[in-house]
């Protein structure tokens, strides 16, 4: 399987990378990238073929993943549909429904939505899946180990869905980083130094969810195993409690998913 990809960024390093180390040779790999300086980036940390520009040479392979801002890929898409052939169109741009992507792609039906999120650059990543109606197993199994080489992956059976992956996953990241930022705040506060303060948060957040993870029990229960009658955790809890910051997280949640509803909608209008 050969595998192009169309923007140079981030998530697509992550996925380059990835790759290579589940064991893809550098040949099978290209990117196309208008920038000049992150075409040398990605020439020289990965050795893989990069172009400058959308040409028919630059997308003879298999699988094409476009990974680019949900900004640009309108005007991608109208450059891209005259030389499709048969390959595999991966998307992991925020918000645009696999409908409006064949749309723009003048009625190429064969893609793939993703939502993979930013742990993906250290390969631990979760990336939530959605193929239109007409992908082929085989090209869903494709899909899926292309994302499967920066962490995990689910898929999902409604497209509606993916605004619920991208609040809690894509967006979630953010959650925890603020999380952390507030314990490291309050651990300076505290007298400890900026670096202890650091240590401390993020490991305990690296354990607490290695904990969860390797658990078969509820977070909830977990919680409440911390939590003994009478001591500091629960006087941190019942602060919370008092200060309804469980509802308001859910209500940060979903504030999230309908952001992503609506912008959706705004590039259905296209």
């Amino acid at each position: 399987m050969n595998i192009t990809f169309i923007g140079g960024g981030n998530m697509a390093s992550a996925l380059i990378g990835g790759l290579l180390q589940q064991g893809f040779s550098a040949r099978q790999l290209s990117a196309i990238e208008i920038n000049a300086e992150k075409r040398e980036k990605i020439k020289q940390a990965f050795r893989i073929s990069v172009f400058a520009e959308l040409t028919n040479e630059a997308i003879t392979s298999d699988v094409i993943v476009l990974s680019v801002k949900p900004q640009q890929l309108f005007q991608l898409a109208q450059k891209l549909a005259p030389i499709l052939a048969d390959q595999l169109v991966i998307s992991i741009a925020a918000g645009i429904s696999t409908v409006d992507i064949s749309r723009w792609l003048e009625g190429y039906q064969k893609v793939v939505r993703a939502m993979p999120n930013t742990p993906s650059l250290v390969r631990a990543g979760v990336t939530g899946l959605f193929a239109a109606a007409c992908v082929s197993e085989q090209d869903k199994i494709n899909a899926e180990s292309i994302l499967a080489a920066v962490g995990s992956t689910l898929w999902l059976e409604s497209e509606e869905m993916l605004h619920a992956v991208t609040a809690i996953s894509g967006s979630g990241p953010a959650y925890v980083f603020y999380f952390i930022e507030s314990m490291q705040q309050a651990g300076v506060e505290l007298g400890l130094t900026a670096e202890q303060a650091r240590q401390l948060s993020l490991q305990t957040f690296l354990g607490a969810s290695k904990l969860a993870s390797e658990s078969a029990e509820d977070a909830a229960i977990l919680r409440a195993r911390v939590t003994s009658k009478g001591g500091t955790t629960e006087q941190a809890i019942l602060m919370m409690e008092k200060n309804d910051i469980k509802c308001k997280i859910i209500s940060a949640i979903h504030a999230a998913n309908q952001r992503s509803r609506q912008m959706s909608d705004e590039f259905s209008k296209i």
